[in-house]
């Protein structure tokens, strides 16, 4: 039997509602732990509990962390493939870093929960149940880390959170998910063409995140205009453009050498330089601004701030993107 390495980090799918009050919060230990003996006939299981922490919680110094340990069951050979629990309101985060850092063949699964394990309709067993099938699945290697939530399996570079209380709350907007779970067959139907990994040993780099709207003046990005910035990702409207009273305080933040990334508010589609107006992208591109493709802000942000904590850059910063 194959060895999966389960570690609980925390969320939802760790907590329990109170049927009083209603409040959903931690409980001692996660409940999914003593559920582990009914993969006993599958899989040889090593459970931890990693971490205990609702996902607003999780850091990327914590994400480090997680992914060192992973790093270590490889070296190892202690597994031959990854289930990872957690909360889900930044898990899209904790993959998409994941996926950027770690270099493995072995299924990498992420996977939480809506409800929790006490109420009615709950999906947390459920879904660690369809992660343990795809991390036991020949077909998950070489995919990179994986999100598998309501039969779907999706990648972590893409998948975001859509909804604040559904089950069917992760979506891939404008790819779709990769793969399905029908009972316990993994079927994929798709995969990245590329991945990208790359090496680092620390992630403190200061990298700030303004979302853009009608009538923005120049104040935020000021405010985030200091020495110890190392990076601003923007959320743009549309294809990717700016309120002309952004404009001066932006070059005042590119003037000073801080990294610019620029992605787009809109739910689907790609950031592009389309627009040759005052604040449009064909000027912002030309002002040194770079256009990420396809992804997020929170995801952009994570992927500046791994970028920029590598040793050293191979290439223009503009290439990563």
């Amino acid at each position: 039997m194959k060895t999966i390495l389960v570690l609980h980090t925390g969320g939802t799918i760790s907590m329990s509602e109170d049927q009083t009050t209603g409040k959903v919060s931690p409980t001692s230990e996660n409940p999914l732990k003593k559920r582990g003996h009914l993969f006993d006939n599958v899989a040889n299981m090593i459970v931890e509990d990693f971490f205990h922490l609702p996902s607003p919680h999780m850091t990327p110094d914590k994400m480090l962390i997680l992914k060192n340990r992973i790093e270590q069951a490889i070296a190892a050979h202690e597994a031959d493939g990854v289930v990872i629990t957690h909360g889900t309101d930044t898990l899209e985060e904790t993959a998409y870093f994941l996926d950027l850092t770690l270099e493995t063949s072995i299924p990498i699964v992420v996977t939480g929960a809506m409800r929790s394990i006490n109420e009615v309709g709950s999906d947390g067993l459920y879904n660690f149940q369809s992660a343990i099938w795809v991390a036991l699945a020949e077909e998950a290697k070489e995919k990179g880390v994986l999100v598998v939530m309501n039969d779907e399996i999706h990648t972590a570079r893409y998948v975001t959170k859509t909804h604040t209380s559904n089950v069917a709350t992760f979506r891939t907007p404008t790819f779709g998910p990769i793969g399905l779970i029908s009972k316990n067959k993994v079927l994929f139907f798709q995969k990245l063409i590329e991945e990208e990994i790359y090496s680092i040993n620390t992630v403190n780099k200061k990298v700030y995140l303004l979302k853009v709207y009608a009538g923005m003046d120049g104040t935020l990005f000021d405010a985030v205009n200091q020495p110890t910035t190392d990076g601003l990702v923007i959320e743009a409207l549309g294809a990717g453009n700016l309120p002309p009273a952004t404009l001066p305080a932006l070059k005042r933040v590119l003037a000073n050498n801080i990294p610019v990334v620029l992605v787009s508010r809109s739910f689907n589609g790609i950031a592009q330089d389309v627009y040759d107006y005052m604040g449009g992208g064909k000027q912002l591109k030309e002002d040194g601004v770079i256009f990420a493709t396809g992804l997020s802000g929170p995801k952009a942000r994570i992927k500046l701030q791994v970028v920029l904590s590598q040793a050293t850059l191979t290439r223009s910063l503009e290439d990563y993107f």
